[in-house]
């Protein structure tokens, strides 16, 4: 094959891939989506309800194999380090570490959330479709009477939506870890090393916070 013809198939192989990168989109609308994620979770949980008291190994399995997946940890990560996302304050080997603790946490925070998981159901409440490049469904969660709303904000990721950030009763969560993450650095003296290390994102403060 001569160099030309190489040249040409390759050009033509990558214009290719990049014209389906631009144009793929997820199939499922975002309350689609949302509703498949919070089914597949809630299936599990019920399934595993009388073993989550005193395993929470099994319960952080859950998180992992029914809800991690469909988040987008990259960008939450950038909304939680906030203006450490910059490369001023942070290299790439730094972010990386703080993704990778951060999602460990977050898992482990879940994880104690859905420990306590008694039967809750859910409603949906109407979608709005907007031109947002970031769309948000709202369920309702009942525990005990009490109706919980939480808002699951989407990023669209070529193939399928991922959940970039998460608002509870109000409270967006991503702020309030952004909070926390910045105190983590003052009280380290701005040694954002130590900071990422000893960082653990506190879930009930961040959801109790008035």
């Amino acid at each position: 094959m001569n160099t030309l013809l190489k040249q040409t198939l390759t050009a033509s192989v990558l214009s290719t891939m990049l014209a389906s990168a631009a144009f793929a989109a997820p199939t499922e609308t975002p309350p689609d989506f949302v509703k498949r994620v919070a089914d597949g979770l809630v299936t599990r949980l019920k399934a595993d309800h009388a073993k989550l008291q005193n395993n929470p190994e099994l319960v952080r399995t859950i998180i992992r194999q029914n809800l991690d997946p469909y988040v987008d940890s990259q960008a939450f990560t950038r909304i939680v380090l906030g203006t450490y996302a910059n490369n001023q304050h942070t290299t790439a080997a730094q972010r990386a570490q703080f993704e990778k603790n951060f999602r460990e946490v977050i898992i482990e925070n879940y994880g104690s959330a859905f420990a306590k998981y008694t039967n809750q159901s859910y409603t949906m409440r109407p979608y709005r479709a907007t031109n947002s490049k970031n769309p948000v469904v709202t369920l309702d969660f009942l525990n005990n009477g009490e109706k919980i709303p939480v808002s699951f904000q989407l990023v669209d990721k070529g193939d399928q939506w991922r959940i970039r950030n998460v608002n509870v009763a109000g409270i967006d969560l991503g702020l309030q870890f952004r909070n926390q993450f910045a105190a983590t650095v003052q009280r380290n003296g701005g040694d954002i090393n130590k900071a990422i290390a000893t960082f653990k994102p506190d879930a009930d403060a961040a959801v109790t916070k008035k």
